[in-house]
């Protein structure tokens, strides 16, 4: 493991250092995986977000880009292996049983380790998500390999065809790049929304070899007692949110920072807060972003009293436009802003959510009166025509 100091960007490990070899029984391992993961006739995003990484991996490695699929048949499973074509696999395996509709950490694990060892990947990827980490740390163990959770960044060295795996650690401190020499697969997992969306090219084709799963209802130690779907929960989705308003400790108290729903509402945004912001009480742990938190890439960031520690940074600077506000003109967020405003929070978020307010209601004006000219002119045509 190697490390670099906050903001850097992480270096492959030294070439000259002594380094473990690669277990003779692994040379011949080949191909980069990335498991599709799917709950109730959805496919998580985080594994079309993989595949376009995972194809770049394959393109420097000059192998195959896999799908895997653990899934009940039928039509709605062929339509997730023709996405995965769409978004940049070459081949798609899947193991396909009526007990693998819902989740379970045994069928599944079962189901990807019997993969691996048939077909001998060098590289498998997982989204970081509940169901990822279940069951990356399941396959992980069961087959005797190495994996690095959690990561911002992957790449390859071809040297030795070894993937590194790159991710914040000492809360957030360091940026720290993790090598496996001696076990394969590599795997490694990635939180929702590091990674860009590969673009989706209808037509892609490819091979699709079904396996069965070669476990009984019997065998299966754990039962699926009920589904509770999350908008039930009531819980936050930061992961997916389109517009973010977070505020930190420059805030000062949580009344103050109740002052974010507002404009949030304003806004259609989530409500995100940094570490600080969580510790004291304010926000609950649900909505902090950054590396111990959620990571988010939304279209719009604004940051209330968020200083900008690398712990925070590497959960939000995947956004598309960053809006900072902060006393402190030296505040690390300033960095990677697209916009700042240097002054008192408190004073300018509602001057936000009145500009907003305003700016929104110029444009539903406008709307409303192109729908209302819009039938006008077409019975002026009408007219004219008789």
């Amino acid at each position: 493991m190697s490390a670099t100091a906050p903001g850097a960007a992480p270096a492959a490990p030294a070439a000259k250092k002594r380094r473990a070899a690669l277990d003779p029984k692994y040379a011949d391992n080949r191909g980069v995986w990335v498991l599709v993961e799917h709950e109730r006739g959805q496919v998580h995003p985080v594994s079309w977000e993989l595949m376009g990484q995972g194809r770049k991996l394959a393109d420097a490695l000059e192998v195959e880009l896999t799908a895997i699929l653990i899934a009940p048949p039928g039509e709605v499973t062929q339509g997730f292996c023709r996405e995965a074509f769409a978004y940049g696999a070459d081949r798609c395996r899947l193991v396909a049983d009526p007990l693998l509709a819902d989740y379970r950490n045994q069928p599944y694990t079962h189901a990807l380790t019997e993969l691996v060892r048939s077909h001998k990947p060098e590289i498998l990827l997982l989204g970081a998500t509940t169901q990822g980490r279940d069951l990356a740390g399941s396959v992980a163990t069961t087959l005797e390999t190495g994996l690095t959770a959690d990561c911002t960044r992957l790449e390859v060295d071809l040297e030795g065809r070894t993937l590194l795996s790159s991710r914040p650690t000492f809360g957030g401190s360091l940026m720290c790049t993790i090598v496996n020499h001696k076990t394969r697969p590599q795997m490694a997992t990635v939180r929702p929304r590091v990674m860009p969306m590969p673009e989706h090219r209808e037509g892609r084709e490819g091979p699709v070899e079904v396996s069965a799963l070669g476990l009984t209802e019997d065998q299966i130690a754990t039962k699926l007692v009920e589904f509770i779907p999350d908008q039930d929960r009531n819980q936050p989705q930061l992961a997916f949110a389109d517009f973010i308003v977070a505020g930190g400790r420059g805030l000062g108290s949580a009344d103050n920072f109740a002052q974010l729903t507002a404009l949030a509402r304003t806004i259609g945004a989530e409500v995100g807060a940094s570490r600080a912001a969580v510790h004291a009480g304010w926000a609950e742990p649900e909505r902090q972003v950054g590396q111990s938190g959620k990571t988010v890439r939304p279209k719009l960031y604004i940051a209330a009293g968020i200083s900008g520690a690398v712990q925070h940074r590497v959960g939000m600077e995947g956004s598309d436009l960053v809006l900072a506000i902060n006393t402190d003109p030296l505040a690390p967020i300033f960095q990677i802003a697209n916009y700042g405003l240097v002054g008192n929070a408190l004073e300018l978020l509602p001057a936000l959510e009145r500009a907003f307010q305003k700016k929104l209601a110029q444009l539903r004006a406008a709307r409303q009166a192109a729908a209302t000219e819009r039938p006008a002119k077409t019975g002026e045509g009408d007219s004219t025509h008789a």
